[in-house]
């Protein structure tokens, strides 16, 4: 009994992009031009907002925590797929992988809450602007993010301490760029039945129930803006929700297609382009989505840069 909770495995292999032998060196410079394009871009948003305390409102607040979490997300994976290549190793070790499962989890779980918790902003902003300012309060906004915060944590946490008593035998092909869950259950000599139920139960519940009250804010926003009278008046409201319906929109787009749907319909081509998605392009996105068209945003910016060349 003890020898079947113990793994043989020591290491997983990392084979999701060795169907591209001969693309090596132009995935090594597209992944490191898009994390690099992401980490500049999230910093500096994140620059922007806490040096200019006229963004200290709940709609930044919000967004400088997505773009902490998009910072987190891309660097669980893509800094070990750029070492890959590098050295032509696909190797991962076997705490090292239920430990990168661990952090893309919670980094994405988190990403889709926020995403949630700013769909809600949104809507209190267009139908109840009257009231905006005391309902959304310094204390909801923490509570907004503290309490997303633990069920990201612990979310992953039950899926990785369920994964440490599977049993692997030879197999340790992973057809993925990073260990998914996805694709590490079908590699196990154990009984995985309940782990591909809490799969579907809990990450379905995690995404769906989000993704539900999403629609929901839209259905309401949409709503509202309809009964504005003036043409200029609805495209202005609609201009302060566009940026976010797009990132929705991408990141949902890829998630479901990668974990609600059937077993059967996975392959390592479609889950890769999918994943590479919502974990790499859609953090990379974050930053110019929202601030290319925020007048607000690029002033803070330019203030922020500055002062920073005046100090140097």
């Amino acid at each position: 009994m003890e020898k079947e909770n113990q793994t043989s495995v020591s290491e997983f292999l990392l084979l999701g992009f060795s169907s591209w032998p001969g693309q090596q060196a132009l995935l090594f410079a597209l992944f490191l031009c898009l994390y690099l394009t992401g980490l500049f871009g999230n910093l500096l948003l994140l620059l922007a907002i806490s040096s200019d305390h006229h963004l200290h409102t709940p709609m930044y607040f919000f967004l400088a925590n997505l773009s902490f979490v998009d910072l987190c997300l891309p660097s669980a994976t893509v800094p070990k797929i750029l070492l890959d290549i590098q050295t032509q190793t696909q190797s991962i070790s076997y705490p090292g992988c239920l430990a990168q499962m661990y952090f893309c989890m919670m980094f994405a779980n988190m990403d889709n809450f926020l995403l949630t918790v700013m769909a809600y902003d949104r809507y209190v902003a267009i139908c109840h602007p009257l009231h905006y300012s005391t309902i959304m309060t310094q204390r909801l906004c923490a509570s907004l993010v503290a309490v997303p915060w633990v069920i990201a944590i612990l979310n992953p946490l039950l899926h990785t301490l369920m994964m440490s008593h599977l049993h692997f035998c030879s197999n340790n092909v992973i057809h993925h760029f990073f260990c998914d869950i996805n694709s590490l259950l079908p590699l196990s000599c154990s009984d995985t039945s309940l782990n591909q139920f809490l799969v579907l139960a809990v990450v379905g519940l995690i995404f769906v129930v989000p993704s539900g009250c999403i629609l929901a804010s839209y259905s309401l926003i949409i709503s509202a803006v309809m009964k504005i009278p003036s043409a200029q008046g609805k495209l202005k409201a609609f201009s302060t929700c566009g940026s976010h319906l797009a990132l929705v929109i991408l990141f949902y787009g890829a998630i479901t297609g990668v974990y609600m749907s059937p077993s059967s319909n996975h392959s390592t081509e479609k889950d890769s382009a999918a994943s590479v998605i919502f974990m790499v392009a859609a953090p990379v996105l974050n930053p110019f989505i929202y601030s290319l068209r925020n007048n607000e945003l690029r002033g803070a910016l330019k203030k922020a840069l500055g002062h920073s060349k005046i100090s140097q």
